[in-house]
């Protein structure tokens, strides 16, 4: 930034229909800190080193995956991945692959409840004794 109240980045974002309306308390808050943060975050995308249509797919399974869910960012990544040849087989494998990440949920869980169950069977308990 060429000084603490410039935010080009920010600004682009804005023309470019990409900026995430939540982010304007923030802009309010503190617009240096917003700029610092959205030019950390573009750097990826603008480095050159991912072709477009990748970084879209990308950004697809960011903003659909299940500790961002951002359903704007999905239908607005959705959009420039299909303008930039996508087809909707790819945009699928992308929120097919994403899903998994629940998974984790059941990877979790199912073993204690296996454990609890075998603990109920073995001691011949009722669930209140079980607890204690």
């Amino acid at each position: 930034m060429t000084s603490s109240n410039a935010t080009p980045v920010t600004d682009a974002l804005r023309r470019q229909g990409e900026f995430n309306e939540a982010w304007d308390s923030i802009a309010a808050a503190d617009a240096a800190w917003l700029e610092s943060f959205l030019a950390m975050g573009t750097r990826p995308r603008l480095s050159g080193v991912l072709d477009p249509k990748t970084w879209e797919l990308i950004a697809i399974a960011v903003d659909a995956s299940c500790t961002h869910l951002y359903a704007p960012g999905v239908r607005r990544h959705i959009r420039k991945a299909l303008d930039l040849g996508a087809t909707p087989q790819e945009i699928m494998a992308v929120l097919e692959g994403v899903a998994v990440l629940g998974i984790h949920s059941c990877a979790l869980g199912f073993p204690i409840l296996a454990d609890e169950l075998a603990t109920r069977t073995n001691s011949n308990t009722s669930p209140k004794e079980a607890r204690s």
